[in-house]
């Protein structure tokens, strides 16, 4: 019954982080089981420390990127590559909807959208991020460098689209 009550309590906030980090539902839908399997396999080892839900969420990512990394591999990408990218107008985001802006990051290669993920929204630094994947630091700069100018462009593309009409795209 406990385990129950756990599940339906957090279930729906980590779905949503699972959502972040593969393409489709069904993917993120196995990655919550196998997440809560974990977690429920291993409550002992909860010490209070942090909270239930950061502990949890922590076990989700570590599930959702080493499923990822039994399918592939993340491609570097030199910084060279990247155009520079200034700060964005805040105001590019004003018309976009939470439910838009998900699918552009699942619609980013997989290494980038892994490393924004790991960065820009879960908070973990490039230093983390090289030992939790096993990659450089600056693979991780540049992955997220990449990942920030693919969303730009997509933004960017919706705005003019939004601004001008499809038609003009």
């Amino acid at each position: 019954m406990a385990q129950r009550e756990f599940y339906e309590r957090f279930a729906g906030q980590i779905l949503s982080i699972c959502r972040r980090y593969v393409r489709t539902t069904a993917e993120a839908e196995d990655i919550l089981q196998e997440g809560f399997l974990k977690a429920f396999m291993n409550i002992k080892s909860f010490r209070s420390e942090s909270s239930l839900l950061t502990w949890l969420t922590r076990i989700v990512i570590r599930t959702a990127l080493n499923a990822r990394r039994q399918k592939f591999y993340i491609i570097s990408v030199m910084d060279s590559e990247l155009p520079e990218l200034e700060n964005p107008d805040p105001s590019v985001f004003s018309n976009l909807e939470t439910e838009q802006l998900i699918s552009m990051i699942q619609e980013l290669p997989d290494g980038s959208r892994e490393i924004f993920n790991l960065y820009a929204l879960e908070g973990y630094s490039h230093r983390e991020i090289s030992e939790m994947l096993g990659i450089s630091e600056g693979t991780s700069k540049s992955q997220y460098s990449r990942a920030r100018f693919l969303l730009r462009q997509k933004i960017m593309k919706i705005n003019l689209s939004n601004h001008y009409g499809k038609a003009a795209i």
